[in-house]
């Protein structure tokens, strides 16, 4: 799926954030893959390019489905970025790591989490064929992070720094409240 690799004025899908309802829902299977499932794909791409990221879950654009649109290869237009329709983690390492996270969602907060180094995965395609895929690194820690999002978990609900997340919520203006604490 080829959509070009930049901002837009106005992208086609607003971002939620922090304490928005849709956020917190578990998302739906999507039960065909069709053209209306592919033209969101490309939306929430041309949305995530605007917005700077390299991952974004439906939820995050208010839309109750399983579907993820990831992209580790921003400068790089020949490289497409991944669709995962349903998908599905089949195992995890016994290795886990920290690394910062930040999120489309929760602009400018930067936290660590501790997360499975490596992950296993089955999904569909943007045409709907199943495929599994092995991921380390940062593109199983996106897959991941954009995984929470379909079981209306966010990363900081995995923070375990609880000083450091009270500081970077209030420096950017979300409460506490509204973070719900899985670690």
């Amino acid at each position: 799926m080829l959509v070009p690799k930049q901002a837009l004025e106005t992208p086609p899908l607003e971002i939620q954030t922090l304490g928005a309802e849709a956020l917190r829902q578990s998302a739906r299977r999507i039960g065909k893959v069709n053209d209306q499932v592919r033209e969101l794909a490309r939306d929430m791409l041309r949305s995530m390019y605007t917005a700077k990221g390299i991952g974004l879950a439906a939820p995050q654009v208010g839309i109750n489905q399983q579907l993820l649109v990831i992209d580790l290869d921003l400068e790089n237009a020949a490289t497409p970025p991944l669709i995962l329709i349903n998908p599905e983690i089949t195992s995890a390492s016994a290795g886990i790591d920290t690394y910062e996270e930040g999120c489309l969602s929760i602009p400018g907060v930067y936290l660590d989490v501790v997360r499975p180094t490596a992950i296993e995965l089955s999904y569909r395609d943007e045409m709907g064929r199943p495929k599994k895929m092995k991921a380390d690194g940062l593109m199983a820690r996106c897959i991941q992070h954009e995984m929470d999002h379909l079981n209306g978990v966010l990363f900081v609900d995995r923070v375990t720094d609880e000083a450091g997340l009270q500081k970077e919520l209030k420096d950017h203006g979300f409460q506490r409240q509204y973070v719900h604490s899985v670690a």
